[in-house]
């Protein structure tokens, strides 16, 4: 059968064209009789197939020219495919253990074929949302971030590798402009895509798009995004852009993919799990507390940027007279200039981190998409509670960024917005 032009697959549609891609249908010892496929796209982009039989298994993702959460109303690009693949295969390469196979591309189809990432593994959110600890989260995010960051910036490579991929992404300007438009524009005025728990933060929603000190923040946070190729990002490194176990964590979704500021990666992981710490009173119960989980929450965001810190400046010591032309060896190979590179750099990234962090937790509040860890807590006034709160952190963080010093800072500002 052959695909010659687009179409959205379904079921009997996805085994003809599984039949017809040797790549695919050898994962499965080309057996159809006794195969399983259940489509189970819980996002707001994408069709995404789980297909296995007791010979093998993989998923297929395809891209729709809509958000499939709004309808046919709200165009997208499909070629958000292309630039997902090519992410996955940089990213995997870069860090294989924390990044899925990827096995088949099709870029007429919109569609990717990749390791099926097996039970128990869990969408990181879900297991956040259900109270579940994963004492390797932190070493794994910072690891990945680390090494897909460091390694596709002007700190490893040469200004005309840098320049040669950053212009290939640059045409994913489409999911760029969407970013742009729900996480830096819309919250900050009245928007037909903006949803609240309301009646209970309508202040809270009209007050963002009178405060005109957070605007100017904001403004220059959507500069960043915009201008600065710092690395190769993944974009929408949230914690349901990860599947995990509580051995193995593997980062999924990267179709947002571009060269952007570092920040925006690590804020995005940041402030999420900040969200996720803030739903659990929503989550607390007679039978749990969510006090010794919200603990475990902390400890993780603090962890995370410490190993992340570490890692990456380990990287960087290690190459600091390779072809990296950022900081050519012949000016800044002294020891002490060198020392202070690296803790100006790493403090912009930690403001930067904060900035978009932030920024991701107001969008997630009063724009069109949010988040499980507050959807899922069932009474209203008690999720607008712990809404309220991630939104009144997430202010003083953006605003007041440049002061905090540490990780360490952040946390006791989290504890401080305790009900």
């Amino acid at each position: 059968m052959a695909f010659s032009e687009f179409r959205p697959l379904h079921d009997n549609s996805l085994i003809d064209y599984i039949k017809s891609v040797p790549a695919l249908s050898s994962k499965i010892a080309n057996d159809f009789d006794n195969l399983f496929v259940k489509e189970v796209g819980d996002g707001n982009l994408n069709f995404v197939f789980i297909v296995l039989n007791s010979a093998g298994s993989f998923v297929i993702k395809q891209a729709l020219p809509y958000v499939r959460s709004i309808g046919e109303s709200w165009a997208m690009t499909k070629e958000r495919s292309y630039f997902e693949w090519l992410a996955l295969k940089e990213k995997g390469r870069l860090c294989p253990e924390h990044v899925p196979e990827v096995y088949h591309f099709d870029r007429t189809m919109s569609l990717i074929g990749m390791r099926y990432l097996e039970p128990p593994h869990i969408i990181l959110r879900k297991g956040l949302v259900a109270g579940i600890e994963y004492p390797l989260l932190a070493e794994h995010m910072a690891d990945f971030m680390a090494k897909t960051l460091f390694f596709t910036s002007l700190l490893f490579r040469t200004t005309s590798e840098h320049k040669r991929d950053v212009a290939e992404y640059c045409g994913n300007v489409e999911m760029c402009r969407l970013t742009e438009q729900v996480v830096f524009s819309d919250p900050y005025k009245v928007s037909e895509y903006n949803r609240w728990t309301s009646p209970y933060l309508d202040h809270d929603a009209e007050a963002l798009r009178e405060d005109n000190l957070l605007k100017l923040e904001v403004a220059e946070l959507k500069s960043k995004f915009c201008e600065r190729a710092q690395a190769l990002i993944h974009g929408d490194l949230h914690t349901s852009s990860m599947m995990v176990t509580h051995e193995s964590t593997q980062v999924i979704d990267p179709e947002f993919a571009f060269y952007g500021p570092m920040g925006y990666d690590i804020g995005a992981f940041l402030g999420n799990l900040i969200l996720a710490y803030c739903s659990q009173d929503g989550h607390a119960d007679q039978a749990n507390d969510r006090k010794a989980y919200k603990e475990w929450i902390l400890k993780t965001i603090e962890d995370t940027w410490n190993l992340f810190q570490h890692k990456f400046t380990a990287l960087w010591d290690e190459h600091r007279n390779g072809a990296g032309e950022a900081y050519l060896p012949a000016i800044y190979n002294n020891p002490e200039v060198q020392l202070l590179v690296q803790k100006k750099y790493m403090t912009d990234l930690f403001h930067d981190s904060l900035g978009f962090g932030a920024a991701k937790m107001i969008r997630r509040i009063v724009g069109v998409a949010h988040v499980e860890d507050f959807e899922s807590i069932a009474d209203a006034a008690k999720r607008a509670t712990c809404e309220k709160r991630a939104l009144d952190l997430a202010k003083t963080i953006l605003k007041e960024r440049r002061n905090f010093e540490g990780i360490a800072e952040i946390v006791s500002a989290i504890r401080k917005y305790e009900s």
